[in-house]
């Protein structure tokens, strides 16, 4: 009987573990974040995308959820990859990117994780806190889509807003 007990007890409580999971390897530690920056501008030169900087790390609660909430948004994975090269930039106390952090002039200043922006000749046009596309305990759909558009190529482009 109080194997039962048991057995029940451990399902139970193993349960809720695996249903709210998060992926908590989002970030690569080992990654190049100025090569893959390097490979993104090549990329964006051929496909006339803009560059989409995720920086935070494992570590970063609000960083994982992004991920998870990205990962399982079709509309907003879909529209991130169709317009922006996404290159994550792992900040952690073994690499502060320091070097590359001053160059897109400190977004470490507004928190974790922090989205950068970049053209396609590697120009940074907008450092965003993620925190304004925050809602309750994730993220709004609806804020974080705009956003997006809102630094699609489309969205700078003059032919756009030509009559």
């Amino acid at each position: 009987m109080k194997t039962i007990y048991f057995s029940i007890f451990i399902v139970l409580f193993s349960l809720p573990v695996h249903i709210f999971a998060q992926d908590t390897k989002a970030y690569d530690t080992e990654a190049d974040a100025s090569a893959d920056i390097k490979k993104a501008i090549e990329l964006t030169q051929e496909n006339g995308k803009h560059i989409f900087l995720q920086i935070g790390g494992n570590w970063c609660p609000w960083c994982l959820k992004f991920h998870n909430f990205v990962k399982s948004d079709n509309e907003i994975s879909n529209y991130l990859n169709q317009n922006f090269e996404v290159v994550k930039v792992n900040y952690d106390r073994e690499n502060k990117q320091e070097e590359l952090l001053a160059k897109l002039e400190f977004p470490q200043r507004f928190g974790f994780p922090v989205f950068v922006i970049l053209d396609s000749q590697g120009k940074r046009i907008h450092t965003q806190n993620s925190a304004f596309l925050e809602k309750d305990k994730s993220y709004d759909h609806d804020t974080v889509l705009r956003f997006l558009k809102n630094w699609s190529p489309t969205a700078l482009s003059p032919d756009s807003y030509k009559k």
